[in-house]
């Protein structure tokens, strides 16, 4: 899954990287090292400006809330549990199938955290000690410092308890398409741990690599059939996952120095 990650980057770095064209400077964004499902996040996509003379679809960056509220929900308060889709089923599942055709963005993140129980918290579960297990953080990043631009998909929702003038009045959410992680090995492994992504967890978020960022922000692309067919997972070997403070377990936590490389794991033996 993806339920935290880190993201730095400033508006106008993402403004080349992404080829962006339009970005509002009032929506700029603190970087943020620890990102947790409810906050506002950037995202990317083609969408047309509104009121503009031109209809042609703009690259835009957008300031989005993570965790998709569909538009026919009644409340919005199941935005926090809707910050993954899974790619087996993202095509199939009321609340993601119609931004799945026609609403996908790219979110841009520095790299994901993901927690890995160590081998003596897991004995314990294993003997029935009633403790909660400690977990080591880790960081996956691609290995050669580039951008981890993760799939996802965004949705409008209209709160009717307000006023059509009024500046909440339209939520704009996002999630972040998941898939199963990768077995290969990675491409830069940490001295002792995972030596892979599957080693971490069972899932992982899909990262598209700049060939395919056009074609999955295309908003001309609606048939799902077509769709699914970019929902593959990057080539091997491109990622590198190392351990990090438990400090990023705190989501209060917020600094640089939750990206900083440990030299083992702080919580015992994990493999």
């Amino acid at each position: 899954m993806c339920g935290r990650y880190a993201s730095s980057r400033s508006p106008e770095d993402l403004a080349g990287i992404f080829e962006i064209e339009k970005w509002e400077p009032q929506e700029a964004l603190a970087p943020d090292y620890n990102v947790a499902p409810t906050k506002e996040v950037y995202a990317v996509l083609d969408r047309p400006v509104k009121d503009a003379e031109d209809p042609r679809p703009v690259r835009q960056l957008r300031t989005l809330k993570w965790g998709l509220v569909p538009s026919w929900a009644k409340t919005p308060e199941g935005g926090a549990r809707m910050i993954n889709a899974r790619a087996e089923t993202v095509h199939e599942k009321p609340s993601f199938r119609r931004a799945f055709s026609t609403r996908r963005c790219v979110i841009p993140a520095d790299g994901y955290y993901e927690w890995v129980t160590g081998s003596a918290e897991r004995d314990l579960e294993v003997e029935g000690r009633k403790k909660r297990p400690r977990k080591q953080p880790y960081f996956v990043t691609p290995a050669d410092g580039s951008v981890f631009a993760m799939a996802g998909l965004y949705e409008f929702w209209r709160d009717r308890t307000l006023p059509d003038e009024h500046p909440l009045a339209w939520w704009v959410t996002c999630s972040v398409i998941t898939l199963e992680a990768e077995t290969a090995p990675l491409g830069v492994a940490p001295k002792e741990g995972p030596r892979s992504l599957a080693d971490i967890h069972p899932r992982m978020p899909l990262m598209l690599t700049p060939d395919r960022w056009d074609a999955w922000l295309d908003p001309s692309r609606t048939d799902p059939e077509d769709v699914r067919t970019l929902l593959e997972p990057p080539p091997q070997g491109l990622m590198r996952a190392y351990p990090v403070s438990t400090a990023v377990s705190n989501v209060r936590n917020n600094g640089p120095e939750l990206l900083d490389e440990l030299d083992g794991p702080e919580v015992g033996t994990l493999f």
